[in-house]
This record gives structure tokens, sequence and C-alpha cells, in this order.
């Protein structure tokens, strides 16, 4: 009879643990962040709509981490600019995770005024900053048209800027368009769709 029972107890152990550790999994597959890959809602519209916006949130709030905007972001040498950017830019670029999906990252803060100076930037950057435009190069299948690439205009609180038709801007930015984003960096030398350099390609 003792035997029994302790096989019964046994038995019983047997079964909480099992249930505790698919309860875990559940759990941990239910936690584990997963990448906002292309999706129809996404498509249509190329850009603003929901979920491109939510990634341009994401995005931000992983840049002030890494000190790339906001009030603690680090400070660059500015150089002579054009438009459509600003009078003076300053250019960084470097490797970023977003939900899960690690990438280029290209941060361009784009300074502003009645003929304002690289210098006159340097000195007061905070004072003539008015919009960061980024490049993020997401997984393969969200615009292999255009090499992946996100494209994001923000102002310079981090709220996303819009067109004159009040889309905000961010995702695949006027794609099929003859001007805009994509059109202009299309041009870029070396077909990866960046001006600066060719590291991308």
């Amino acid at each position: 009879m003792l035997s029994r029972s302790l096989k019964l107890a046994a038995s019983g152990l047997a079964l909480l643990a099992l249930a505790a550790c698919n309860d875990s999994i559940a759990q941990s597959n239910s936690a584990a962040p997963v990448s906002p890959a292309a999706s129809n809602s996404e498509v249509k519209p190329p850009f603003s709509g929901p979920n491109n916006v939510a990634y341009a949130k994401m995005l931000w709030s992983e840049m002030q981490r890494m000190r790339l905007v906001g009030p603690n972001a680090w400070e660059g040498t500015a150089y002579e600019g054009q438009e459509p950017h600003g009078m003076s830019l300053v250019t960084i670029d470097g490797i970023a995770t977003i939900a899960g999906h690690t990438g280029p990252l290209l941060v361009k803060r784009n300074y502003g005024g009645p003929g304002v100076s690289p210098e006159e930037v340097n000195a007061d950057p905070g004072k003539w900053l008015k919009a960061v435009t980024v490049m993020f190069k997401r997984e393969a299948g969200y615009d292999n048209d255009n090499q992946n690439w996100y494209w994001a205009k923000y102002l310079p609180d981090g709220t996303l800027d819009k067109n004159p038709k009040g889309m905000q801007l961010a995702g695949r930015v006027a794609k099929g368009a003859d001007v805009g984003c994509i059109a202009c960096h299309a041009a870029a030398p070396g077909g990866d769709f960046v001006y600066k350099h060719d590291r991308y390609k």
C-alpha cells in the first residue's frame, strides 16, 4: 500500500512539473518579440498607417536609448547641407535592433534658419534643429524593390512630420512617386540608396 501511494505521489508530481513546463513555454512564446514583417496593411498605403507609425515610435525610442536623438543625444560636427534636408546637417550611422531585427541605421539631423552656418549649428545645435530624417534597413520582404529601407521624418520632439495631405512620414515614404525619399536616394552612387558611402550594398 505504501509503495502504491509513493508511486501515485510521484506520478502526481511529474504531471504538475509537466504542466508547469508547458505553461512556462506558452508564456515564453507569447512574450517573444515578433518583427512586424510586411503585410497588406503596411503596403497600402506604402507609408503612414498604424503599422508604420507604431514602428516609427519603436525606432525613436531605440535611437533615444542609443543617444542619437533627443535632449541627451551625442553631438556631431555639422557640415553644409542642401535641400530638401537643411542648410546644415549632421549624419550618424551604425547598427540598431528594432523588434528583434538588426540592421543598418542612418540618422540625419536637419538644421535650418535664415543663413544659418555649420559653425552656428555647432555652437547651439538645439536652436537650429528642424527635423530628423532616418533610414533603417528592415527585414527581407519589407520592400524588396528598394532594398528594404524604412524611411521616417521626425520633428525634434519625436513626433512624425506630415506631408501636405496629412499623412505621417514613416514607412515606404513616397514609394512610386517621381520625387521624395525613395526617388531621390535611388540615384545614390553604388546602388545602395546611401549617398555617404557604399557599405550597405
